[in-house]
């Protein structure tokens, strides 16, 4: 299938910044970009679609996600992270189904499709449900098991959880034509012994997965690893061999300055959650030092139930605005910086170098936002536009490798009905509401 868009303006990935065209054209030949440019092309495309007054932008990448706790949204409100993990949800987790981690998986999909993510990383267990929904959704996603253990009796070849990561692994890596994508993951370092996660390590080198890890998210959890083992979470971490991998590390919200020349030594992406971290109380994240130290930040917006959605506009504005504030110096962290964040540094930490930028040969994988909004006129400058006053409601068309998943309203590859319907019911056998 050949689609052209017409007359829509253009958003253009720089080297340190992006450009637009105006009044332009954007060609697709199946699942890749042939064209763009502000002449119209001479090539025959199957499909015209007049986009004026639409803004074609790369699509959003959500690099830390838990999506099937949308079922959790707003439970455990107003409490430390410690009292919110184990006393709120890991007890509604316990009675979780494949069934209901696949009408939760649904549920988010509806949102961060309708709202411009085209690509997720997402953390959680009983995977094969989300990969499952993923795929008859259309959308990207970097799936992984996160193992964890105290148990003495536990041994790592015999771990359930890396039992059920290998089975992932087996099953899903590369499905849908590489639309999903197998990660290994740690859950973090006070949720895992030493030589679990020495082993996992060499599982993830041996079948050259990427790492995905929660990293000094809380100063209780910095502080109480510097206690225990004389080092902080990050040097924990790479001393048992984490970072010789593709790791990425979510929440970053208290490394030291020696954790950031650690992670920019190794390559670790960090992963900014900066609604999360502020509704449970763990910070703000050092991402100025990270971005000025060459550390790939990238943006999530972590599970639901923490944040309490998976909005990546809402993400890159709070992103945008807190170190303002806090460092009271309006010129920290632009605008340029953030929209990278939620593109072409996403797309950098999942592996995926042909996304995160619109440019002929890359997927097309795009969004396009109505900018016939009174809130987004008048447009003195459409990056700030977009961090500043954008919305995901703004958002018109979702399209992955070339496919429209949602446009104008209309989802067109999930029943949105029986997906309410499905939570609806989820959520009443769950919480009985």
């Amino acid at each position: 299938m050949k689609i052209l868009f017409e007359h829509a303006d253009i958003l253009l990935t720089e080297e340190n910044g992006f450009s637009e065209l105006k009044n332009a054209y954007l060609g697709i030949n199946n699942k890749t970009i042939d064209y763009i440019g502000t002449e119209k092309p001479t090539a025959r495309y199957d499909e015209v679609r007049d986009y004026s007054g639409k803004l074609l932008m790369p699509g959003l990448i959500n690099t830390h996600c838990h999506a099937a706790m949308v079922m959790l949204r707003g439970l455990g409100s107003d409490l430390t992270l410690q009292e919110w993990l184990f006393d709120k949800m890991m007890p509604v987790e316990d009675r979780f189904t494949k069934e209901t981690i696949y009408a939760a998986s649904e549920l988010a999909l509806l949102e961060m499709i309708s709202t411009g993510t085209t690509s997720f990383s997402d953390m959680y267990f009983l995977n094969e449900a989300t990969a499952l929904a993923c795929i008859e959704a259309g959308i990207k996603a970097n799936i992984s098991r996160p193992i964890q253990s105290f148990d003495p009796a536990d041994k790592y070849e015999t771990l359930i959880r890396k039992l059920e990561a290998d089975k992932l692994f087996a099953e899903f890596n590369g499905a849908a034509d590489g639309r999903i994508l197998i990660d290994d993951s740690i859950h973090a370092e006070y949720t895992c012994r030493e030589d679990l996660v020495k082993a996992h390590c060499l599982t993830a080198k041996e079948r050259g997965t990427r790492m995905h890890i929660h990293l000094s998210e809380t100063k209780m959890e910095h502080d109480a690893c510097i206690q225990k083992f004389g080092k902080t979470p990050a040097r924990w971490f790479a001393d048992l061999g984490t970072f010789d991998l593709p790791a990425f590390a979510a929440h970053c919200v208290w490394v030291s300055d020696e954790d950031i020349a650690l992670l920019a030594e190794k390559g670790v992406s960090a992963v900014h959650n900066p609604s999360s971290n502020l509704k449970l109380g763990s910070g703000f994240a050092p991402i100025i030092k990270m971005l000025k130290a060459g550390v790939n930040v990238t943006l999530g917006t972590d599970g639901a139930a923490s944040n309490n959605n998976l909005n990546m506009f809402e993400e890159m504005h709070i992103a945008s605005i807190i170190h303002k504030g806090f460092m009271m110096d309006p010129t920290v962290v632009k605008c340029n910086d953030t929209l990278r964040m939620a593109t072409i540094n996403g797309a950098k930490l999942q592996g995926r170098p042909d996304t995160g930028a619109l440019k002929v040969g890359n997927c097309a994988d795009i969004i396009a936002i109505d900018m016939d909004k009174p809130h987004l006129f008048p447009n003195n400058d459409t990056v700030s536009l977009l961090c500043y006053s954008a919305q995901g409601s703004d958002v018109y068309m979702t399209m992955v490798n070339g496919k429209i998943l949602y446009e104008n309203g209309e989802y067109l590859t999930i029943d949105r009905e029986k997906a309410m319907f499905d939570a609806k019911k989820a959520a009443k056998e769950l919480l009985g509401k």
